[in-house]
């Protein structure tokens, strides 16, 4: 072990150990000649220190427990996830991080790392509640202490120290304008604030209320339709005419629709609900060339509680409407807001009476899949001016006036 005084040196590659004394604006440190790090210009930063000897890198508090990191992806990278796209359409992969002592907690406290890494925000934060860095992140504590507590530490540092002051998303102006006055009041020398979502940078807030850039258009990938889905079962009226529409749903959510008259395919009448199985059969051309289909059947539970099955449920129906289905299927397990499904229905322009009462038939369907409390995008209430309107019961409602577009 040797003592480098760093006054004379411009260049070397050293392990910094510990800090063994400071005068005369310079540091010594002990250093051994098993691993080595790089000092330039006699200076380390604090960040390299922080990270070489696993601690924090000045008067700052953890900045996250849990964190979302992003990836750069390489546009001809295959087999990858694409999980936010920024302004410039650079594609991005997020993965989860932890700091490095919540994961020591982890450990001591026996859970697995790996599948905490795994929960939701909601099951994570419960486990982050019963840490000790549960409301001691840099969001949680008082903002404008930790100014002033710079300002003091600041009388006897003669360069300016790094402190970043983060801020939540829904931060006003007027409290970043009061972090920066009270920073001059303090006599601190610079003064950092970075506004959580304020830039689509590589760290990203583990909060599920984070969301990406939503001005982008982006393609998605529909989830892969399983053999057999659950389906909810709604009859209504089309022209006069009794006629029957199967939701198939993936989490409770609408993935596809299949709509025909209820004469021709006549399913009990206390059956709400039940499966949609699809099979692949083989078939063959008018010249006698083989190739697949897909048929989809119906199974729902009888009263005695067997399973029944009702096969060819794709070829009872109208080829036309079975079309329209495919269009709004299409529109749905691509993740369009069921809303804006309900307004680009209402809005297609059809031809025939009974086109016009299916559109009405499928907005009723799919109303029963929205949210109750969920934000009207894009109105106002015609009677009180409002444009915070709700969803209730599948009609849009002023929570203000009252007024409902259903009454």
């Amino acid at each position: 072990m040797e003592i480098i005084n760093l006054k004379n040196i411009k260049y070397e590659e050293l392990e910094i150990k510990d800090i063994e004394d400071s005068y005369n604006n310079t540091m010594d440190f002990e250093v051994e000649n098993t691993h080595y790090y790089t000092l330039e210009n006699g200076l380390v930063s604090h960040n390299t220190v922080s990270l070489m000897t696993q601690t924090t890198s000045g008067i700052e508090p953890a900045f996250l427990v849990a964190y979302k990191r992003r990836r750069k992806i390489n546009p001809n990278d295959k087999d990858v996830r694409i999980d936010f796209v920024d302004e410039n359409g650079d594609s991005w992969e997020e993965y989860t991080v932890f700091h490095h002592k919540f994961i020591d907690w982890l450990i001591a406290n026996n859970y697995d790392v790996d599948k905490v890494k795994e929960f939701g925000s909601d099951k994570l934060a419960e486990v982050v509640a019963k840490s000790p860095y549960y409301k001691a992140t840099s969001n949680d504590i008082n903002w404008l202490e930790k100014v002033n507590m710079q300002g003091q530490v600041q009388k006897w540092v003669d360069h300016s120290i790094s402190v970043t002051v983060n801020l939540p998303k829904d931060t006003t102006e007027e409290i970043v304008s009061q972090v920066y006055l009270e920073a001059w009041k303090s006599g601190c020398k610079g003064i950092t604030v970075y506004r959580d979502g304020s830039r689509s940078g590589v760290l990203v807030s583990n909060n599920k209320e984070e969301k990406s850039v939503d001005e982008l258009i982006r393609e998605s990938n529909a989830p892969k339709r399983p053999k057999i889905l659950e389906c909810d079962i709604l009859r209504f009226q089309n022209n006069k005419e009794k006629w029957i529409g199967f939701v198939g749903l993936i989490n409770g959510q609408p993935y596809e629709i299949f709509t025909g008259k209820l004469d021709s395919f006549q399913v009990p009448t206390f059956v709400e609900s039940g499966w949609i199985k699809k099979n692949k059969e083989t078939k063959k051309d008018d010249d006698g060339k083989e190739y697949k289909s897909s048929r989809y059947d119906f199974v729902y539970v009888d009263k005695d509680g067997y399973e029944q099955e009702m096969r060819g449920l794709s070829r009872a129906f109208d080829r036309e409407y079975w079309n329209y289905g495919k269009m709004c299927s299409a529109i749905l397990r691509h993740g369009m807001p069921i809303p804006s499904t309900i307004n680009l229905i209402d809005s297609l322009y059809l031809n025939g009476d009974s086109v016009v009462s299916w559109k009405s038939g499928i907005k009723r369907m799919l109303k029963k899949y929205i949210i109750d409390g969920e934000n009207v995008q894009g109105q106002k209430c015609p009677e009180c001016g409002n444009t915070e309107l709700k969803f209730e019961s599948g009609c849009v409602q002023c929570p203000k006036c009252g007024w409902s577009r259903c009454s």
